[in-house]
């Protein structure tokens, strides 16, 4: 896919996942960040969040934008949250729950050659990098933190089948960056979808269709229950 076209896709897209809250109450303990598959169908109220609101029966603040990456803002003027650090502005959260990495690797190195791009997100051993560092600030306020493991391809008809091999690299890292803090916690959904399934993508191969954000928040949900009876 051009990367006119990604940009078409993104434009079209981002007012519908601008910045808004799942429920109207005053005392939210859950905050949601990330890129379009956390705010993929948000103006239907059936995204990840709005299902993870639902399930728990409690709100879920979501401040997550279409096309958010972990490096830099792309070039769509003035979208608030493009940078995933951004979306984080403080507060008192009990869970944070994002995702994030996969534009800068489809869109920042075309998922080839990315190993520098993979290092500066976080480094082998998962202690350093951008994504390490936004998350000891979100643990510094309080916060449990939930990262979220990408959809992967069905491995037809998708443009991101080429990232599979550096998207589990990615996550390969982030799981030892959960491993060395008992407040980082990592929620893989590599195995998703099944070989062959197109039900769990949109018709564009990229973003989750509204069986998948169901899903994904099914199993959030579930997480975050089993942790809070926990401790």
């Amino acid at each position: 896919m051009k990367l006119s076209t990604v940009f078409l896709l993104i434009s079209t897209f981002i007012l519908a996942s601008c910045v808004q809250d799942t429920t109207s109450r005053n005392d939210p303990r859950i905050l949601a960040m990330g890129d379009s598959m956390m705010a993929a169908h948000r103006v239907s109220g059936r995204a990840i969040s709005d299902n993870v609101a639902r399930q728990l029966n409690e709100p879920v603040i979501d401040h997550s934008v279409l096309g958010a990456s972990m490096s830099y803002a792309l070039p769509i003027s003035g979208a608030m949250g493009l940078n995933i650090s951004k979306q984080f502005r403080g507060g008192e959260w009990d869970w944070v729950v994002l995702n994030g990495g996969g534009n800068d690797l489809w869109l920042g190195c075309g998922c080839n050659a990315c190993d520098r791009k993979i290092e500066k997100l976080i480094s082998e051993d998962g202690s350093t990098g951008k994504i390490p560092d936004l998350v000891s600030k979100m643990r510094e306020s309080g916060a449990q933190v939930l990262w979220l493991g990408y959809l992967r391809s069905p491995g037809v008809g998708s443009p991101i089948e080429g990232c599979r091999e550096e998207g589990d690299e990615l996550e390969a890292r982030i799981a030892k960056l959960a491993e060395s803090d008992r407040g980082v916690h990592f929620l893989s959904n590599a195995d998703l979808v099944p070989h062959g399934d197109r039900s769990y993508h949109g018709i564009d191969m990229i973003h989750p269709s509204l069986k998948a954000s169901a899903e994904i928040g099914s199993r959030v949900s579930d997480y975050i229950r089993k942790v809070d009876q926990a401790r």
